[in-house]
């Protein structure tokens, strides 16, 4: 097993840190561990050598490698349910009525494998039924993470992690594959866009501001400065009277911010 030393670990949770804000100070053991496979495979004898190997490889693929290797993706459907309660029941029926041109824009920030992005679009789905041709609600779904993207656009699922959804969902909006797995219906899977993005990016570059945004479990990775600039971010691409979900182990600074709390992990712009 090759130890990682202090200056290497430091060297590498400083460039992770930098790029997408994520702070894995306190994870020495997990940063060591997890890349020791890495570094087997490349056959390479220290941290430094592999840190060298990231920063000089202009493809960008060792650095993804890199970030999928050390992000945990652990989510599932109905995570938090009491939200999608509370985006169906209260979210929707204003903006339905509020939005201009049919277009209700939603992004899931974080989408992980995309058990979020296409809950959203079911409960869109059945709230909107016979009048959904109507609308634009396409979902925009990001991670950076391009390997839980590439889970998350094939839309599998095995029967333990469909079994919580409502049964008229599992009847209406999935179908049976190989291996007792399911896939996400194509009129489903076609209201989500999948992309590659970085939160930590200075700007960013929507033509059009959000009705509703969801980051869930996310902001739990970063440091207080870093995650009220998210925050801020957040703030400047929502429409006035959007809607902005964390999740509930997250919190927002309520002197720091001008998001009005609305329940715990909800806020709304005025």
């Amino acid at each position: 097993m090759i130890v990682i030393r202090d200056d290497e670990f430091h060297q590498l949770v400083n460039y992770v840190k930098s790029y997408c804000g994520l702070d894995l100070s306190g994870k020495r053991h997990l940063i060591e561990g997890r890349l020791q496979p890495v570094l087997a495979a490349l056959n390479m004898n220290s941290f430094a050598e592999y840190y060298h190997y990231v920063v000089k490889d202009k493809s960008g693929e060792a650095l993804i490698n890199l970030l999928n290797k050390l992000t945990t993706n652990h989510t599932y459907f109905m995570r938090e349910s009491d939200h999608f309660l509370f985006f169906r029941d209260t979210v929707l029926p204003y903006w339905s009525a509020a939005a201009k041109n049919k277009d209700l824009r939603i992004w899931s920030a974080g989408c992980s494998t995309g058990e979020e992005p296409y809950t959203l679009a079911m409960i869109l789905q059945d709230f909107f039924g016979d009048k959904k041709w109507l609308w634009d609600t396409r979902v925009l779904a990001t991670d950076i993470s391009r390997k839980v993207l590439e889970i998350a656009s094939e839309g599998v699922y095995t029967s333990e992690q469909v079994a919580v959804l409502p049964e008229h969902w599992r009847r209406d909006y999935f179908r049976p594959v190989e291996n007792g797995r399911y896939r996400v219906v194509d009129k489903i899977r076609n209201e989500v866009i999948f992309r590659a993005f970085n939160l930590n990016n200075p700007v960013y570059p929507f033509k059009q501001k959000f009705h509703v945004i969801f980051c869930r479990n996310v902001m739990i990775y970063f440091d207080n400065e870093t995650k009220q600039e998210l925050v801020n971010k957040f703030y400047e691409n929502l429409e006035s009277g959007g809607y902005l979900f964390i999740g509930h182990a997250e919190s927002i600074s309520r002197d720091r911010t001008k998001f009005k709390y609305v329940k715990p992990a909800v806020y709304y712009k005025e």
